[in-house]
């Protein structure tokens, strides 16, 4: 028998990330399923113990069973343990229980934890893992010393849970609450409207969780001298504080008219920050303009960064197209960014995953629709708050068909793996040679 017969298929990093994600997402839908983590003691069905395990491991936040009334404390437990994984990556946290056992990284760990990341180079990945750990849980920590003291004053000693809960569910940017009661289902955040804690330091520990891990890295290594940050940083920080400002204006001068000044632009710079990729809302999103959700589709569709616990196309992605047109427009051969190049294989990845995007949004949106019958800019909504991770919904969700809610449940988990890690994951192929098929021009526009 030829050699090549006999020679194992090893899987590649990309697809070690996806089969991992699939992994986490059925083990804790089955944990789910289990009496003991519903409050009333019943069995969960298997489909909506799979969904909710979906958006949580995904950090999305969609739910169809409220998490507060709903799930007993183990329950809710075993979904913030989901999310914890899907935030900081299933493949970091499989590293991370590889370090502390003082068993050695391998080659091929370390490759994939490269990737799972996106960090830049395999030199220094488990540092950099060891530096994203402790990061995330003083981070967390920080976030659930600030909540304590509204949770404990609204809710005694069950507010600790409360203020653990929220944390981390914000720097994972799940969107998950737990505020609901069996009178007021899927509250979010509506009851604090006005609370400067709650919204600022939800909102600091959405953005933190969202600019991604090496944004992290740059700001703590060279903190205020941006000079010598990278250049996947400054792009970052840039595109995160546009896309905050800008939508914090216009829904300040678009919606929440009845508000008082000050409690309009609390209102407002939330739903500024929440859709890139949160899910916690603090005011009721039906009531918004039609114009604000088409902006807040976009907000979600962007997302937050690379390397974070984000979803969504990106923000890098989201730049670059954006430069691309600029400088076509500017009859430019080259695409540059704060004085550096762009490469060309870049700018194909930024597009290729900007029509996955948009297709799986409007193709989940279309479905939804047609199968639900429902007006199609609430099916786009919902699709767009799966596919990018998002968890923000116009309250559609609890009651879609099972076939559309199978639909969601595809959208957030290929939303969370990530475009590049779906496409090499089952679309790469090796090699087969440097011949090149003769080149003919084809008129665009």
């Amino acid at each position: 028998m030829p050699e090549n017969m006999h020679r194992k298929k090893h899987l590649t990093t990309f697809q070690v990330i996806i089969l991992g994600f699939a992994g986490v997402i059925l083990l804790g839908a089955f944990i789910l399923m289990l009496p003991i983590s519903s409050a009333k003691g019943a069995v969960t069905s298997f489909h909506d113990a799979l969904f909710t395990a979906t958006s949580a491991v995904c950090v999305t936040g969609l739910a169809v069973r409220d998490t507060g009334s709903y799930w007993s404390v183990f329950g809710q437990a075993v979904i913030l343990i989901l999310i914890q994984v899907g935030g900081l990556g299933v493949v970091t946290v499989a590293s991370a229980v590889t370090i502390l056992s003082g068993k050695k990284i391998s080659l091929m760990q370390r490759s994939t934890m490269q990737d799972a990341i996106s960090a830049p180079q395999v030199g220094g990945i488990v540092r950099l893992t060891r530096f994203i750990l402790k990061g995330t849980f003083l981070i967390e920590l920080c976030g659930i010393l600030l909540l304590l003291p509204v949770f404990f004053r609204d809710y005694g000693g069950k507010g600790i849970w409360m203020s653990v809960f929220h944390s981390i569910s914000a720097l994972c940017n799940a969107g998950f609450d737990i505020l609901g009661t069996a009178e007021n289902t899927y509250p979010s955040l509506t009851g604090y409207t006005g609370n400067i804690i709650v919204n600022v330091v939800i909102m600091l520990l959405i953005i933190i969780g969202g600019i991604g891990f090496l944004t992290w890295e740059d700001i703590c290594t060279n903190r205020g001298k941006l000079k010598r940050y990278r250049m996947q940083s400054k792009v970052i920080l840039g595109t995160t504080l546009v896309l905050i400002i800008l939508p914090a204006l216009f829904f300040f001068f678009s919606d929440f008219q009845e508000m008082p000044a000050g409690k309009r632009f609390l209102a407002s710079l939330f739903q500024a920050v929440t859709p890139r990729t949160a899910g916690f809302n603090t005011e009721n999103l039906s009531n918004m303009t039609e114009v604000s959700k088409a902006v807040m589709i976009l907000l979600m569709l962007v997302g937050g960064s690379p390397g974070s616990t984000a979803g969504g196309m990106k923000t890098t992605t989201f730049t670059i197209l954006i430069l691309n047109t600029v400088a076509t427009f500017r009859s430019r051969e080259e695409v540059s960014a704060f004085g550096r190049r762009i490469d060309c294989n870049v700018i194909k990845n930024a597009a290729t995953i900007a029509m996955m995007y948009l297709g799986l949004f409007l193709g989940g949106g279309f479905l939804i629709s047609v199968q639900n019958g429902i007006p199609l800019l609430d099916s786009l909504f919902e699709a767009a708050s799966a596919v990018g991770t998002v968890g923000l919904t116009l309250g559609v969700t609890p009651g879609l068909h099972l076939a559309s809610r199978y639909v969601l449940i595809v959208l957030m988990y290929l939303g969370r793996v990530g475009g590049l890690t779906l496409i090499y994951a089952v679309f790469s192929k090796k090699k087969t040679g440097n011949a090149k098929l003769p080149l003919e021009k084809i008129t665009v526009g």
